[in-house]
């Protein structure tokens, strides 16, 4: 199994790990759709990761438009004819307590984190059904298996991810299509910088755990060979994993563990 020629879109692919997956997936010979907001930023990335003009194609996209979904879907089957892998990295995270945080802020971070990832999804499934193969790389959090303090409306749409994702999966296996759900930890992105506070407002700061996370290209490399292997399920990150398995053997023990926890 290899990424060599297939066509791989990556969204929220100008900074973060959509940046590091361009980086690596061209080291690997794909053809790649690389997609956000920002074209000079698609256009920069392009450039780090050496891309071919025959292999790139630059598409902009905003989450929140699902309405331009179709067209976008179109336009990449016209130019490469298919879609192999979709990996969904695009998101907002959350820094503000259930009790200040406005209700538009909620609803943003699903707009986003959750309903943007099902529409698109949507919209790509049936190439990927007529082709007969395809894979959705879904980037969730650790946070989509547990809930902490100050993120209950970016734990809430990762929550929903996998039980949408598990569903999907289940009921597309047999038509030769896969779905994998990643799970990371601390990587050293600029996520929080952007995070919403309670107001809406961007929480503007690097948290201590994100700068100390790990290298985004090192967690591309480990995520790219668990798509290659089909897994349906990958937690990368640090010591934060671990959170994952308390949750499952003994949620007691983790409950404790939150609740003393000073929130970033």
């Amino acid at each position: 199994m290899s990424f060599r020629e297939k066509v791989v879109w990556i969204t929220g692919a100008s900074s973060g790990i959509g940046e590091a997956l361009a980086i690596e997936l061209a080291r690997q010979g794909a053809r790649l759709v690389l997609s956000a907001r920002r074209e000079d930023e698609l256009r920069r990335v392009a450039g780090l990761a050496g891309i071919l003009p025959d292999n790139l194609f630059i598409l902009p996209l905003d989450m929140a438009r699902p309405d331009d979904f179709p067209q976008l879907v179109q336009a990449v089957t016209a130019r490469f004819g298919q879609i192999d892998y979709v990996f969904q990295n695009a998101g907002i995270t959350q820094r503000g307590l259930v009790s200040e945080t406005a209700l538009p802020v909620f609803q943003q971070l699903f707009d986003v984190n959750f309903f943007g990832v099902v529409a698109l999804t949507k919209a790509i499934l049936p190439v990927m059904q007529q082709q007969g193969s395809g894979h959705f790389v879904v980037t969730s959090s650790v946070a989509g298996k547990i809930g902490t303090k100050m993120r209950s409306g970016y734990c809430a749409t990762k929550h929903a991810l996998h039980g949408f994702f598990d569903s999907l999966r289940a009921e597309v296996y047999e038509q030769g299509l896969r779905v994998t759900i990643v799970c990371p930890g601390y990587i050293r992105t600029p996520i929080s910088l952007h995070a919403l506070n309670a107001k809406g407002e961007k929480h503007g700061r690097m948290d201590d755990n994100q700068t100390k996370g790990m290298a985004p290209e090192v967690f591309a490399r480990k995520l790219t060979r668990a798509v290659l292997r089909s897994k349906n399920e990958v937690y990368i990150g640090g010591y934060e994993v671990v959170g994952i398995y308390l949750q499952r053997f003994f949620p007691g023990l983790l409950s404790y563990i939150l609740r003393r926890r000073k929130p970033e």
